[in-house]
């Protein structure tokens, strides 16, 4: 699926990170019709990463650039009585798009999921998101059929 070759590296972030983080995240959350909030998402980050919340992963070019990033969320699986991870967001920045930046996130995914034990991960993305949903059937991740999701807000303007 990769069209370019670049040399990049992935690492899971740190609190030193937050002002190569935060703009992607901030990305992220604009490209799915949130309002650019940098500061906010700066500090929820900040948070995510001090409360050890989640796992980050940074994909950074050689010249020390941020790429692209996943954030997976740790939870468990009732049913088979174990941990799972939720690959929550995952977002490359649009000019190094296609150059093998978001396979490379979601093996570390993988990696960190084997790491905790997890019996899986999982993952739900925006039914138009169709480049999106490609690159995961690319690499082995299966839509599910068995299950709906629902969602239920508890904030009034969402």
């Amino acid at each position: 699926m990769s069209e370019k070759k670049v040399a990049f590296t992935v690492r899971a972030a740190t609190a030193a990170d937050l002002d190569l983080l935060a703009p992607l995240f901030d990305a992220y959350r604009q490209f799915y019709k949130k309002p650019g909030e940098l500061d906010l998402s700066r500090r929820f980050l900040s948070d995510r990463i001090k409360n050890e919340e989640s796992i980050i992963f940074l994909a950074l070019n050689k010249e020390g650039t941020a790429m692209g990033f996943t954030q997976l969320y740790l939870t468990f699986s009732s049913l088979s009585m174990a941990p799972a991870l939720t690959l929550n967001d995952l977002y490359v920045a649009p000019v190094f798009r296609r150059m093998g930046v978001a396979e490379a996130l979601m093996e570390e995914a993988v990696k960190a999921g084997r790491r905790a034990g997890a019996v899986g991960l999982e993952l739900s993305t925006a039914v138009t998101n169709k480049a999106a949903q490609a690159l995961y059937e690319a690499n082995g991740w299966k839509r599910e059929v068995d299950y709906y999701t629902y969602s239920l807000s508890l904030r009034s303007k969402e």
